[in-house]
């Protein structure tokens, strides 16, 4: 495995991550979250929570990135990173999307929308991992 590499991508991952999340779920989608500001946190409060926030989702993409190495199968990277973050999509919003609409009281719409949201998020976080990511040269 190329470790230099698969850091590189997962500082890009991340930042790809909070853009993305900025973009859909802070300007397109965010009135779709005020009907359940009983459940949410609100945006001052979650300000004091992102370097946590930040953390995580690095350590996230770092272990993601290390997963789509060792799946590599040699195919062009932004290829292999769309075949795998197509998977990694389906997951995270099978657990994560899924378990929150059963257990938090919001809308269908809303947990729609956070499905296709998550779908498409790690599906582009995966390519910009795959997109970054060579695998080291062997030694001879």
């Amino acid at each position: 495995m190329n470790y230099r590499r698969i850091v590189i991508a997962a500082f890009a991952a991340t930042v790809v991550y909070y853009v993305y999340g900025f973009l859909v779920e802070g300007l397109l989608i965010r009135k779709d979250f005020s009907p359940y500001s009983a459940v949410y946190r609100s945006a001052d409060t979650v300000m004091g929570y992102m370097p946590l926030g930040f953390a995580c989702t690095l350590i996230a993409t770092f272990v993601i990135a290390i997963i789509n190495a060792k799946g590599y199968e040699g195919g062009p990277g932004a290829a292999e990173g769309f075949r795998f973050g197509v998977l990694v999509g389906i997951f995270v919003l099978c657990t994560f999307v899924g378990a929150n609409y059963v257990t938090l009281n919001i809308g269908r719409k809303l947990a729609l929308e956070l499905a296709a949201s998550t779908l498409v998020q790690w599906t582009t976080v995966c390519v910009v991992i795959g997109a970054i990511y060579k695998p080291a040269l062997a030694a001879h």
